[in-house]
């Protein structure tokens, strides 16, 4: 018998030649800005924000001016400086002066929750939360600085020189999404982000100085911090800094006012921007060369959809908090639609089974990762680190197969399967199908026990339009009919809930754990 083939799949990394300028190994914020000198950019625009513009030259100066800031503050190397700031100006120079410095930048989404944010904190031991609006009282035991404060000081401040690194020096902490409890704290270093700007920004997208970048994922995100910092900064193109979330409209105003080349989002944001926009291209979008999704899986036919609105590929991929940014994606050389695209250049994917062995090409599988920018650990979290990182493999908990082109279809996470009646079920398949209803806007489906303690699947559904009972009755009928006649017996919903929203992370995320709960 033969034996099956191991899914392994890598692609080659860049060698030193073709790495080019910028992917070094000393203090991050010191090499930007030789780049930036080094590369004549110092007059381009980096960053824009409302009507206001900054160039790569200013930014870099205002850089070193927060450094001298945050050392009159008493920061020094290896310092922990918490980051609870929109996007903004001042997001982009705390954390070059943080990393100039060599102390460490907490990168936190600064619309979480009181105790969320005093829980962060404590973890990292932060000496100081340099905060937004509305958020000075946030950290009571913790020394902490304004926004509007820090920008007004800087100004006048000393600049700072640069701290001396390599590139394993810790540089920066983000916390995991939530989506199955407490988030952790993931390490990376000043060599990480000159690495995605090289194996994805560059290889996979082709960024160059003409390109104007919007991401709705934000900064304090690692999606959006490789969008919208990393990228313009180790290219010399720009960034359009947007301090919320916009809504459909503000994007379509955004693009055509900036002419936004690259647009990043989320799945969910994608689909309200098709349904704003209804079918057809938009002339707003005629500067739109490329768009990138990742996050969550596009549901079937709206990267369809979101192709024809924006007259541009929409290409999507899929990373971790963990690995920094991608780790499999599209490009524009090679695209297949309804996947997650091949390893980025120097990754390594293997598809294991339960018991951690290599599983054939066509077979579900457990996605791990190995790769340059794979992070150290968790910070403070040593069993959670052995358990996640294994052999310098990192297990995702998601579920994907791999088809013959190399490409890579993600099935799910590992923690969405649902256990009914002892046979375990891909909700996912059910979403899906219940997702063709034209009444229904979102769904999840989970188990949930009964009153005799049996689990029994139940859909979670956020129905399109006007809501009632004289329209919910015979919509949950039909639901469950159209289940029935896709779906083996054993699949389809004994119920259905309808509900105003789901539970979702800042990131898009469904946070499942807490429909199963009922807790939102």
């Amino acid at each position: 018998m033969t034996p099956p083939r191991s899914t392994t799949t890598s692609q080659p990394a860049a060698d030193s030649h073709e790495q080019g300028v910028g992917v070094g190994a000393g203090n991050l914020a010191a090499e930007l800005a030789a780049l930036a000198e080094r590369s004549g950019w110092g007059g381009r625009a980096a960053f824009h924000q409302g009507h206001q513009v900054w160039t790569h030259g200013e930014v870099h100066e205002l850089g070193a001016r927060a450094a001298g800031v945050l050392t009159e503050l008493g920061v020094r190397a290896g310092d922990r400086v918490l980051l609870a700031l929109p996007d903004g100006i001042a997001w982009v120079a705390a954390f070059l002066g943080v990393a100039r410095l060599g102390a460490v930048a907490v990168l936190v989404n600064p619309e979480l929750p009181a105790p969320e944010h005093a829980f962060m904190a404590a973890d990292v031991d932060a000496v100081l939360c340099v905060t937004g609006p509305g958020l000075e009282d946030r950290f009571p035991d913790r020394a902490c600085l304004g926004a509007d404060q820090f920008l007004a000081l800087a100004p006048a401040a000393e600049p700072a020189a640069a701290h001396p690194v390599d590139a394993r020096t810790p540089l920066y902490v983000q916390y995991t999404s939530g989506t199955t409890g407490r988030p952790k704290g993931v390490v990376h270093t000043h060599g990480d982000p000159g690495t995605y700007h090289d194996l994805i920004g560059r290889r996979l997208l082709g960024i160059t100085e003409e390109d104007v970048t919007l991401s709705v994922s934000k900064l304090y995100f690692a999606y959006g911090f490789g969008n919208a910092f990393v990228f313009p900064l180790f290219s010399g193109s720009s960034a359009v800094l947007v301090d919320r979330r916009p809504i459909p409209a503000a994007v379509d105003e955004l693009v055509a006012r900036h002419r936004v080349s690259l647009l990043y989002s989320v799945p969910s944001a994608y689909a309200a921007l098709v349904a704003d926009r209804g079918s057809g291209h938009a002339a707003c979008f005629a500067s739109v060369r490329a768009a990138v999704s990742a996050g969550e899986g596009l549901p079937d036919g709206l990267g369809g959809r979101i192709t024809e609105l924006l007259g541009a590929p929409v290409l999507e991929q899929i990373g971790s908090t963990e690995a920094g940014h991608a780790f499999c994606a599209n490009s524009l050389g090679h695209d297949r639609p309804g996947t997650v695209g091949r390893p980025v250049p120097g990754f390594e994917v293997e598809l294991r089974d339960r018991a951690g062995r290599p599983v054939p090409d066509g077979t579900e599988g457990e996605l791990w990762v190995r790769g340059p920018t794979v992070t150290p650990g968790y910070l403070n979290r040593p069993e959670e680190t052995r358990r996640t990182l294994v052999g310098g493999w990192l297990a995702t908990h998601d579920r994907a197969r791999r088809e013959p082109d190399g490409a890579y279809r993600h099935l799910g996470r590992t923690d969405d399967m649902e256990m009914v009646g002892g046979i375990t079920v891909s909700p996912l398949e059910v979403e899906a199908v219940l997702r063709t209803h034209p009444a229904v806007r979102e769904v999840a489906v989970v188990a949930v026990p009964d009153g005799q303690g049996r689990t029994r699947l139940r859909a979670f559904v956020v129905p399109t339009g006007p809501s009632g009972p004289t329209r919910l009755a015979p919509l949950e009928a039909e639901l469950v009919a159209l289940a029935r006649e896709r779906l083996a017996a054993f699949k389809v919903p004994r119920g259905v809930s309808f509900v105003a929203s789901l539970p979702r992370t800042p990131t898009g995320k469904l946070r499942r754990h807490l429909v199963r709960q009922g807790a939102w």
